[in-house]
């Protein structure tokens, strides 16, 4: 038979099938595998289209949609359709003990098959609120992903039931258990080798439904969520945590209101004076997007790696707190200008000290000083609560001693340490000994926020932990996943900040 023969007739078998709504019979998928092999012994020529399996299913997608339609693939779509609503109609009835093999052998729909349940759940007295969804896939892709995220040594809290039975598969093991959930022919997956399986695991990447890359980004995302968590950075201490909707740059619209005047005393059947308070905008914030891309390689597949699950998102993760934190050290150590037009620590801000020290009794005690003297926008005075000291590496046993100690270090007359217990908070960080580079090591005072704002870090709708998205179209071989997040760093007032400008530490 000729290349045309073979597809036609294959066509022939197909459309009997689906006219009379039904699966392939034995003997008509004999004839269709039959017809198969001799179609795939025949030499490629230009007029049928060269090229390997991956090309010829390449073509396939940029032309699925446009006619005449190559009759092979047609069948080939048909056959996957096929096992696909067969796979989804056992597995809903498997979950209330119903047989299968009548809605699969009749062609029944989906939704012909979840009517056809509930019926027979309200014959037999179910509850009628039961629920008639397919869920066990979803079960089977929570315990694998929690199983994938316990064989590379990561803590879950409460795995998914027989999470530890999947721990010891793997990925080609985990592959094939997807595949033969989904319908397929397992043994037909057992015989390949471990990169042709892989090829057909890529072909699952523009599929939602498909289980591995599912349990590959559940994976992900549970891995990724812990270890940001546990990522040692400090900013989160002492800023404020806000959010924003969108990305454009607008002003904050909370308004700072003040300027009122004094009570004042209203004499007996005496008028009470009107008046207007004045009304400041805070300064604008906006956010920015920040990510980068990995992907799970052929070699690492076949290498059944896993770290690509957790430790290659889990660094990124790491790496995109750690450059948040060193941004927000960076705008208090560059001292660049903020919404004012002048520096952030600036005379004119009344929030630097003249001349740079290490922490010591008296060192803190003018900075608490200067900072209770500050004033609002209106002029008006301010109680200012100081409630951390941010210091680079090297002042924390110092600062222990000069908090904790009832006497003042070496004095001759027993002096009482005025700063004896006071109530505020050590924050330490290399990152200001790193920007500082053996020149002088700024440390700072930071306030209550609820007596006076610095510094905010706002998450586009409150979205801390980073995002990670499959990629829709791959960009090398395998699969491609994009992480990101979105941040924005503001200056919120310079009145909640002080700033000492150091000296170099030994």
């Amino acid at each position: 038979m000729t290349r045309q023969e073979i597809l036609k007739r294959q066509q022939e078998i197909v459309d009997a099938a689906k006219r009379e709504s039904r699966d392939l019979t034995e003997t008509e998928r004999a004839e269709f595998d039959d017809l198969q092999r001799q179609l795939d012994e025949l030499p490629e020529t230009a007029e049928t289209g060269g090229g390997s399996q991956e090309q010829r299913a390449a073509r396939a997608t940029t032309t699925e949609q446009m006619p005449p339609q190559d009759p092979q693939q047609a069948a080939q779509r048909a056959i996957a359709e096929e096992r696909k609503r067969a796979a989804e109609i056992t597995s809903l009835c498997r979950s209330f003990g119903i047989s299968p093999e009548e809605y699969i052998n009749n062609g029944s729909t989906m939704d012909q098959v979840r009517e056809a349940v509930l019926g027979r759940l309200q014959q037999t007295g179910a509850p009628v609120n039961a629920r008639v969804t397919a869920d066990e896939g979803d079960k089977f892709r929570s315990r694998a992903s929690d199983g994938m995220l316990l064989r590379a040594g990561i803590a879950v809290e409460s795995p998914a039931d027989g999470a530890s039975q999947i721990r010891g598969m793997s990925l080609r093991d985990l592959a094939i258990e997807c595949f033969s959930r989904e319908g397929e022919d397992a043994m037909h997956y057992l015989r390949m080798d471990s990169s042709e399986l892989y090829s057909n695991l890529c072909r699952q990447f523009y599929n939602p439904t498909a289980a591995f890359p599912s349990i590959l980004d559940n994976t992900i995302r549970k891995s990724i969520v812990q270890l940001y968590n546990q990522v040692p950075t400090t900013f989160q201490a002492w800023t404020t945590k806000g959010s924003l909707s969108d990305f454009k740059e607008t002003p904050d619209h909370e308004y700072v209101m003040g300027g009122l005047g004094d009570f004042e005393e209203v004499p007996e059947n005496g008028e009470i004076k009107a008046d207007v308070p004045r009304t400041e905008l805070l300064p604008s914030r906006r956010l920015k997007t920040y990510g980068k891309q990995f992907s799970m390689t052929r070699q690492a597949f076949i290498n059944d790696d896993i770290g690509f699950l957790t430790k290659i998102p889990g660094a990124y993760a790491t790496k995109a707190k750690m450059t948040l934190d060193k941004q927000v050290y960076s705008l208090i150590f560059d001292n660049k200008k903020i919404f004012d037009g002048k520096p952030l620590f600036d005379a004119a801000h009344a929030n630097v000290m003249p001349a740079g020290a290490k922490p010591s009794q008296q060192t803190i005690q003018k900075m608490i000083l200067q900072m209770q003297r500050q004033k609002d926008q209106f002029g008006e005075a301010i109680y200012v609560i100081p409630k951390w000291i941010i210091v680079p590496v090297g002042y924390e046993f110092d600062l222990a001693v000069i908090l904790h100690s009832t006497q003042v270090t070496g004095s001759n007359n027993n002096d009482i340490n005025p700063l004896y217990n006071y109530p505020i908070n050590i924050v330490q960080t290399p990152v200001l000994n790193a920007m500082a580079a053996g020149k002088a090591a700024p440390w700072f005072m930071v306030a209550d926020p609820m007596s006076a704002k610095s510094i905010q870090v706002d998450y586009l709708n409150g979205q801390e932990t980073p995002i990670v998205r499959r990629m829709e179209t791959p960009g090398t071989l395998g699969f491609t996943w994009d992480i990101y997040t979105d941040w924005g760093i503001a200056v919120r007032d310079f009145r909640g900040i002080n700033k000492n400008p150091g000296e170099v530490i030994e």
